[in-house]
């Protein structure tokens, strides 16, 4: 019988509901497997009562016939998102001890459809980063190795405790945010699929916020089939967050199909970098090659400002961030730095050099600067007009082809502390990732092969804005013919 989890969202959840095995069986198998993985340093907080609670009414719910849809699912939940009487901290001091007293909507609808919580998972501090490097809380290990080289790898970010948890089968499932390629880079750097919907299909509220206009909670899962049957959990209309949309969920999972006969994608020739490695280009070749099999007729089209997409990201992004984290000033929750004699500015500058990361620090100074009086215009307004250019490429792109289809990430994982003294070059990680975030457009990583050291790569499909399923669609006919199955070596 294969190990409890080594199963996929989907194969657990109907196990369950068939009576394979119990709820509780898995809850005890993944609470296993998270405390004998405390090497990767994935978890920021551990909650085996929690999943331990949930499986127990999932198994109430067999026997009485009320099973939900993630009924005996446990899942590992991003420390972005607040979690009702569990503490949620962002990966960053200002916010150790922090306990909300109240539940993100995202977690509430997973909660309510019956999955549980196997903990809160490592990141990125307030999601900025590219490597997971910016924890308070340490960094998170890739479960994958080089072959012969014991060098830590970066599982990506900032959701990369999310994602080297799915890869290590430590958590069929997690969430995860995306401001600009945060779920789908980490994702490719460890072999599993990940999702970042359409802008506003997954509400903010209870999401510790970064840049709110790109902000997006999405899934992150072994296969295409488990994101989608995550995503439509999660998604809904929310009231309290006015950027939500008042759309009803599609049913994604009953839907998928890899067929694309009749489907137009793109292939846009600005991505088609300078220096892009060798390997990246024919893993590209590939996926085009995939997807022409499924059906897919295949356009080249061009999105001329995407040379600018990462430059105006790295102002809008840290412009929202300074106005966002203006909040944590010591005053109200979270760390209080007060020296002997200091007055209500030198506490808050205290407690702010204190609780903030380098990064993030960067970052607040970046955003403060653009924002300032006699630099908006030339740096804020200009970033966003670029943002309007890029939107727009994507729309006239639309008129071509339905789906787009790129590299996801422009190398595979890097060693820890090989990018981290050059934030530019981490910056640059992001360069195939950003432009849709930017448009709010739904985009998805999907596993497709191996460099020449064994490391696994994703291809990213772009879609038009609330077409979900169009890229579920393609994602799942990429799936089926890379037939990915390669895993991390246990070594933790």
């Amino acid at each position: 019988m294969t190990a409890l989890n080594d199963l996929t969202v989907a194969a657990l959840r109907d196990g369950v509901r068939d009576g394979a095995f119990s709820a509780r069986e898995v809850a005890e198998a993944f609470n296993a497997a998270v405390a004998a993985a405390r090497p990767l340093n994935a978890f920021i907080t551990e909650t085996p009562d929690h999943a331990l609670a949930a499986a127990a009414q999932a198994d109430r719910d067999r026997a009485a016939g009320t099973l939900r849809p993630l009924s005996g699912v446990p899942l590992g939940i991003k420390d972005l998102f607040c979690t009702r009487g569990t503490q949620t901290t962002a990966a960053s001091r200002i916010l150790e001890g922090f306990t909300p007293t109240y539940e993100s909507t995202v977690t509430a609808n997973l909660f309510a459809a019956g999955a549980g919580m196997l903990g809160k998972l490592n990141m990125d501090q307030f999601a900025m980063g590219s490597s997971n490097e910016t924890s308070a809380f340490g960094n998170v290990i890739s479960p994958w190795r080089r072959p012969g080289d014991t060098a830590p790898l970066a599982p990506g970010g900032s959701s990369g405790g999310s994602s080297a948890a799915v890869a290590a089968r430590i958590a069929p499932g997690a969430t995860g945010t995306d401001t600009g390629g945060s779920i789908r880079q980490p994702a490719a750097f460890t072999g599993i699929s990940g999702i970042k919907p359409t802008y506003g299909r997954c509400s903010r509220w209870g999401v510790v916020a970064f840049a709110s206009s790109l902000d997006q909670a999405g899934p992150m899962a072994r296969d295409v089939r488990d994101c989608a049957i995550l995503l439509e959990a999660m998604s809904g209309f929310d009231a309290k967050d006015s950027t939500s949309l008042d759309l009803p969920v599609p049913a994604w999972e009953r839907s998928l199909s890899p067929d694309l006969r009749g489907k137009r994608i793109g292939v846009p020739r600005e991505y088609r970098v300078d220096g892009m490695p060798a390997e990246i280009e024919a893993l590209w070749e590939q996926g085009i090659a995939f997807v022409r099999d499924a059906g897919a007729e295949i356009v080249e089209v061009s999105l001329p400002h995407t040379r600018y997409a990462l430059p105006a990201y790295y102002i809008i992004a840290p412009a929202e961030a300074s106005s966002n984290l203006a909040r944590y000033d010591g005053v109200r929750y979270g760390l209080r730095e007060l020296p002997d004699g200091a007055g209500l500015q030198d506490m808050y500058a205290a407690t702010r050099a204190a609780g903030f990361g380098a990064e993030v620090r960067r970052r607040i100074l970046i955003g403060t600067y653009v924002l300032s009086a006699g630099f908006y215009d030339a740096y804020y307004t200009q970033a966003q007009k670029v943002r309007a250019l890029i939107a727009r490429d994507f729309e006239q792109a639309w008129a071509t082809c339905d789906l787009l289809l790129t590299p996801t990430a422009p190398s595979a994982a890097f060693a820890l502390g090989e990018k981290s003294a050059d934030p530019i070059a981490m910056y640059l990680n992001d360069v195939f990732t950003v432009p849709s975030s930017l448009a709010g457009l739904p985009a998805m990583s999907v596993p497709a092969g191996l460099d020449a050291q064994g490391l696994p790569l994703g291809l990213q499909v772009i879609g038009r804005p609330l077409d979900e399923q169009g890229v579920l669609d393609a994602g799942l006919a990429i799936e089926q013919r890379a037939g990915f199955v390669a895993r991390p070596d246990r070594w933790w």
